[in-house]
């Protein structure tokens, strides 16, 4: 697909949205021009309930990504997508035993740890629960647990290098990265992690983390 393709790209966003953060990484490794949308989901009850958007995408959720006319939704189902219309900076290895690592890592975050601890689970339980669940206990119970398996499948894969290619991050880290993020911002204990720390690190400081970043969000909020 041609790589003009990429200014047609228009991105439904919320600025601290984990799964919305995992995709603008995706956009920015690839060097994709695109649109942000915002869509806030904590003002007036959540601008994702509103029919508009619902006929977006019946979900009500973020992100969301329009290109040529398409709307997909989910960001592994997303970030897959461009990364099979757009050749530069590939997201997965080229041999099938590595592809299937990196998406068994970015799965274990996306369909293991943040299910747990996102913005709907979390206002469940302050609402339902009231003081007999501490909720950011159970977010932080539930990100430990799942960073102590991806901490030791790290150790037991890596060759010398934290990221599967050298320094070219891909699919594992725009999912690793915004659910460190969320970790930090609930004052979870991370010391136990040096191996994923590390990772971190080391994209932090790639401009493409940098433009991902929520605080640097067209609707970023003062925090």
């Amino acid at each position: 697909m041609r790589p003009e393709a990429g200014s047609r790209l228009k991105l439904y966003s919320y600025w601290r949205s984990s799964a919305a953060y995992r995709v603008r990484i995706a956009l920015h490794l690839k060097g994709l021009d695109f649109k942000t949308i915002p869509v806030h989901l904590v003002r007036n009850g959540g601008e994702q309930h509103a029919e508009t958007y619902r006929a977006v995408n019946p979900q009500g959720l973020v992100p969301v990504l329009e290109h040529e006319g398409r709307v997909l939704t989910q960001s592994m189902a997303i970030c897959e997508y461009l990364d099979e219309c757009f050749e530069s900076h590939p997201l997965l290895p080229a041999d099938p035993l590595g592809r299937a690592r990196i998406r068994s890592l970015a799965l274990q975050i996306a369909c293991e740890i943040h299910p747990l601890n996102n913005l709907r689970v979390h206002k469940f339980l302050k609402d339902q629960c009231g003081g007999a669940v501490d909720a950011t206990a159970w977010m932080q119970h539930w990100m430990s647990e799942g960073f102590i398996a991806i901490e030791q499948h790290i150790n037991n894969g890596r060759s010398g290098q934290s990221m599967y290619d050298g320094d070219r991050p891909g699919l594992f880290e725009c999912f690793l990265v915004p659910q460190v993020y969320n970790a930090r911002r609930y004052d979870m204990d991370m010391s136990m992690f040096p191996a994923i720390n590390e990772i971190v690190a080391r994209c932090l400081v790639l401009p493409a983390f940098v433009n991902a970043a929520p605080e640097n969000q067209p609707d970023a909020e003062p925090l």
